[in-house]
Formats: structure tokens, C-alpha cells, sequence
């Protein structure tokens, strides 16, 4: 039968924008109580297009199946507020700058002091100690303080500036990083009764992605001629084959017709090839620009090449392999419904899915106060 893996278990999540909140909403994908502590303004991408009847669909996607409890951390009675919930509370999740959860009182050593056993993520642009630690961090910043900006320059032909940032990959490769390490700090809770600090790198996340970039920094290495993967012209658009391998090589020869590079000098060896890789997409769009993209992707197709035609993200929501793998769930709020993206994997014997609702502003404080304990005095002084 299948299970929620992380049931039972409970999560404090104080974080905002994207990292974090995503983090925490992978484990409540799994089945784990996720409680979100909102400032009373509420996360900033509450605000964030679309928005219908009040509520972000940007907002829900992050924080699908979370209950929402409002506080104002500055006042002492909704630090005292917080500190009445641990002793349930298995993880905690932030994504301040680091030293803002110690004003609150609310850091790593305060709150182990409570909870003994208790997992604890901060996730930070360039991790909790250092010379660069207490600096603000968005993943723009990252992208470019990481490399990751420079790296995707240097495969743009004639670019001497960086690409404009609105795609935040520093954010999910950090939540989806600090996801994994919680996960992971947790079993060995289950086998050592242990809890521990989880500090993510935002920085080195992003770096992570970086692997050819690293190694090629390190060594004095000949110029590596045209980017290997980029678009290829067809008659009415462009495709992306993704020849990585001596054997895809062979299989576009024959798709195009022209078995005759397979003993090209210029092309036989990867060295050569790779020194060469401009005159062989041009050769290769001589035969692609009669086609369609359609036409060439079947040719692809047809003996193995790994590619792809451009598609917008409108036109992949109604893709059949997506369908198929039931990729989206269906999620409601104040304004309706929406979807949002399933995580990318699955697991047999579990339950891997978004859960279906994203809580009002506030909508659970006062249920979540009491079940902790606190009398109706206490969560009025809490709420100020």
C-alpha cells in the first residue's frame, strides 16, 4: 500500500520567496506537516502574479499543503508562541540572513535547547560563517557571484554581456539541496536519536552545476572551438540535437544523410570535431533548413538522436508524456484552482504529489496556538 513517507513528522517552516519555501514543500509532498510562519504582511510572493481574488498561484505552487500561522517574531510573546510549538516540531526550516533567527531568539542553539533531537536548515546565500556570510543574497546575486553567469556567457557567440536573470535556478537547486540534507540528517535522527544543523550554501549549490567549468578552471586547456549544443536552423524554426557521444555522432550522419563525416578528418575524432563544430552545424543545416522542425525531429528520431524542438512552458503543460506521468496536481485557494508541478520523481511504495490546497494568510494561528497549549490569553499577547 502506498505511504506518505514523511508522516508524522512536523515542520516549522520561516521561510520566504523560493528556496526555501520550496524545500519545505517537498516534504510536505511526502506527507510531513508543514506549519509556515508568516510575518502578518504575509510572504512577499504572496504578491506575485497571477493573482485571482487575492490569491498567487506563484505563491501556491511554493507552498501547496502548508498550514499558515502569522506572527510578528519581533514581539517576544510570538517568540514565546514559537518556542510552546518544538517540543512537537521535528525539523525547522529558515532562509534569513544569518544572526536575524538569533535576535529572534529563535536560532539553532535556542531551540535545540527545547528540542534536543531537533533538525535545523538555514539556507543562506554563502552559508552561515565567513566573510561573505551576513551579506543579502536573491539568486541573481548568486548567479552571477557563482560563475553560473560567466560559464553561460562564454557558450554565446559574440556575447560580451550576461544574460538578464528571470529564471531563478540558485533558488530551486538550493531548496531541492536542502530538501535532500533534511532528509537525510532525519534517518540519521532514526538511527542515533541525534538531531543536527543543516546549513545550505546558496553559493555552492549553484556551483554544483558548474562540473565541466570547475575541472576546465584548474588546468591550462587549448580553446574548445564552438559551443557543442546550441540551436539548429530547420525551415521553420530550430531544434536541439544533443550529440554527445560517438555513437549519437554516427546516428546525425545518418540522419542528415551523410555517413560521409564518419571519416571526415575533420570530424572523426571528438578533438577534431570539436575543433570543428561550426563547420559541421553548418553543413548540417545545408540538409535540416529543408525540413521542418517536425520532419527533422522524426529523422531524429528515427535512429536515436537525442533532441528536442523548442517549446514554450504553455505548450508543455499539455504535453502527453505529462499527462502520462501525471505530472501536475490540481491545487485550490481563494481564487479557484490552478496547477502545479508534482516533484520530478516517484517512488513505488509511496505518495509523491502536491497537496491540494495553499492556505490563506494567517488561516491556521489561532488552531495551531491552541494545539499547542497556549491559552486564549497567550495567543491574543501572541498576535499582538
Amino acid at each position: 500500500m502506498a505511504a506518505d513517507l514523511l508522516q508524522g513528522i512536523r515542520v516549522l517552516d520561516f521561510t520566504t520567496t523560493i528556496a526555501g519555501p520550496y524545500c519545505a514543500r517537498l516534504m510536505a509532498d511526502l506527507g510531513a506537516t508543514v506549519i509556515k510562519i508568516e510575518a502578518p504582511d504575509g510572504d512577499m510572493m504572496r504578491t506575485r502574479q497571477p493573482i485571482r481574488n487575492g490569491a498567487s498561484t506563484a505563491f501556491g505552487q511554493l507552498n501547496a499543503g502548508k498550514m499558515s500561522v502569522a506572527l510578528d517574531l519581533k514581539q517576544p510573546a510570538a517568540q514565546a508562541a514559537v518556542k510552546a510549538l518544538l517540543p512537537s516540531i521535528d525539523v525547522v526550516v529558515e532562509n534569513f540572513r544569518p544572526g536575524v533567527m538569533r535576535r529572534f531568539g529563535l536560532d539553532y542553539a535556542a531551540l535545540k535547547a527545547i528540542r534536543p533531537d531537533l533538525v535545523y536548515c538555514a539556507i543562506s546565500g554563502y552559508g552561515q560563517s565567513g566573510p561573505a556570510s551576513e551579506l543579502a543574497a536573491y539568486a541573481p546575486a548568486i548567479h552571477a557571484a557563482s560563475g553560473f553567469d560567466m560559464a553561460n556567457m562564454s557558450y554565446q557567440e559574440g556575447r560580451d554581456r550576461p544574460d538578464n536573470c528571470g529564471v531563478y535556478v540558485a533558488d530551486v537547486v538550493s531548496g531541492t539541496y536542502a530538501f535532500g540534507a533534511i532528509v537525510s540528517a532525519l534517518w540519521h535522527r532514526e538511527r542515533s536519536g541525534e538531531g543536527q544543523m543543516v546549513d545550505v550554501s546558496m553559493l555552492e549549490a549553484t556551483m554544483s552545476l558548474l562540473v565541466a567549468e570547475i575541472q576546465a578552471a584548474q588546468f591550462a586547456l587549448p580553446p574548445a572551438g564552438k559551443p557543442m549544443f546550441g540551436p539548429v536552423r530547420t525551415k521553420d524554426g530550430f531544434i536541439m540535437p544533443a550529440v554527445a557521444s560517438e555513437r549519437t555522432f554516427v546516428n546525425l550522419a545518418k540522419a542528415a544523410g551523410r555517413e560521409d563525416w564518419i571519416e571526415d578528418p575533420r570530424f572523426k575524432l571528438y578533438p577534431d570535431r570539436r575543433t570543428n563544430w561550426g563547420a559541421l552545424i553548418d553543413e548540417l543545416e545545408v540538409w535540416s533548413s529543408t525540413l521542418t522542425t517536425q520532419e527533422c525531429q522524426a529523422a531524429f528520431d528515427r535512429t536515436g538522436v537525442p533532441s528536442s524542438p523548442y517549446k514554450t512552458v504553455r505548450e508543455l503543460m499539455a504535453d502527453p508524456q505529462l499527462m502520462h506521468r501525471g505530472a501536475f496536481a490540481e491545487v485550490k485557494d481563494a481564487g479557484g484552482t490552478f496547477r502545479a508541478l508534482n516533484p520530478p520523481f516517484r517512488l513505488s511504495g509511496a505518495h509523491v504529489r502536491v497537496r491540494d490546497f495553499a492556505a490563506a494568510l494567517g488561516e491556521h494561528t489561532r488552531d495551531v496556538l491552541r494545539e499547542a497549549g497556549l491559552s486564549e490569553k497567550e495567543i491574543a499577547a501572541a498576535l499582538g
